[in-house]
């Protein structure tokens, strides 16, 4: 695949266009979207990202399509996962429902940013040491382990970073509108809307190191990793209002994340042995028995996995009373 300087400015400016249209469109003025408007919104977005893997491949060839549409649906299910992580924020920190689409913007755009720099990371040590296929596999299923395992009740609003914000910073008790400070008595202060950015900040570099890994498992291609990451992200904020409730009911959604991040993370170890440049394997020369999985097996894989995680989550809490997310639960 050839992607050119002038293609990643094009790619990167519409990116950049999309999020200044939002911002002035529907996040500038403070409101708590409708129903209809996110579902509007969603569907948009998603038809978006499927019309652009279309693109991809008719142009580059539709191996290079079907690894677009297998890192899309794994980064779509991560971030599904980091919105949940969002609804916890806003619930500990008590943001005010008309100031939320703000927080999720701003979330977005971080971890867009951070993934973009992870992505060129990642790129760059591929490129240079194909040993990091190794590295990459081992996180994965560390990570997948957690998934699975590891306790899910952590409280990011009173993670270390944020007691360490207020023990530096003056923070008002109160919330002042959408503003980050404010002047109080002629003294400057901070509003707990910033701290409900440094936590959802460190939660996004949490979670980029959790999606790069995974979607470079499925292709080698940056501009596939960025433009999947972008599409994953674009639209969250609309999908944090219209599925509501229905993010308490994915319960199964870390163990479906579990079995994909194993997945993926058992690919990229047979793909490293396949193509080993390691003296202590075979020479540097690989062995023969390390399969290549194909990506129509991945897309097909990831793709079950989501719905069987979805599907049984539903069924599972099929008689639970769904609450809105975005009520606040307690003062920050």
């Amino acid at each position: 695949m050839n992607a050119t300087p002038l293609v990643w400015a094009i790619t990167i400016g519409v990116t950049v266009a999309f999020f200044v249209y939002e911002y002035f469109a529907h996040v500038r003025t403070p409101h708590t979207p409708s129903i209809g408007e996110s579902a509007r919104w969603s569907v948009f977005y998603i038809s978006l990202a499927l019309l652009f893997g279309v693109g991809i491949g008719i142009v580059s060839g539709w191996t290079f399509g079907g690894e677009y549409f297998a890192g899309y649906l794994t980064e779509k299910a991560l971030s599904i996962d980091n919105l949940f992580v969002f609804l916890i924020i806003m619930s500990g920190f008590a943001v005010p429902k008309e100031h939320q689409q703000k927080v999720l913007m701003i979330g977005i755009i971080i971890a867009i940013v951070l993934r973009g720099i992870f992505i060129a990371v990642g790129a760059a040590l591929i490129d240079n040491f194909s040993w990091v296929f190794y590295v990459f596999g081992a996180l994965l299923l560390v990570l997948a382990y957690n998934q699975a395992f590891g306790s899910h009740e952590s409280d990011p609003a009173n993670g270390r970073a944020v007691k360490l914000m207020r023990r530096i910073l003056p923070i008002t008790d109160d919330y002042h509108g959408g503003s980050f400070a404010v002047r109080v008595d002629g003294k400057r202060f901070f509003t707990p809307l910033l701290l409900v950015i440094i936590a959802i900040g460190v939660v996004d570099l949490v979670f980029a190191v959790d999606s790069i890994p995974a979607i470079y498992g499925l292709t080698e291609e940056a501009y596939i990793v960025f433009t999947a990451n972008v599409f994953a992200l674009m639209g969250l904020r609309q999908l944090y209002f219209l599925i509501g409730g229905l993010l308490e009911r994915l319960v199964y959604l870390a163990q479906g994340l579990a079995v994909i991040l194993g997945f993926i993370g058992v690919k990229l170890v047979l793909h490293a042995l396949h193509i080993n440049e390691l003296p202590f394997v075979n020479g540097g020369q690989g062995v023969d028995w390390a399969p290549e999985i194909p990506i129509w097996f991945s897309l097909t894989f990831i793709g079950a996995t989501v719905a069987v995680a979805t599907v049984a989550s539903l069924i599972k809490t099929s008689g639970n009373t769904v609450t809105d997310p975005a009520t606040p639960s307690k003062q920050g």
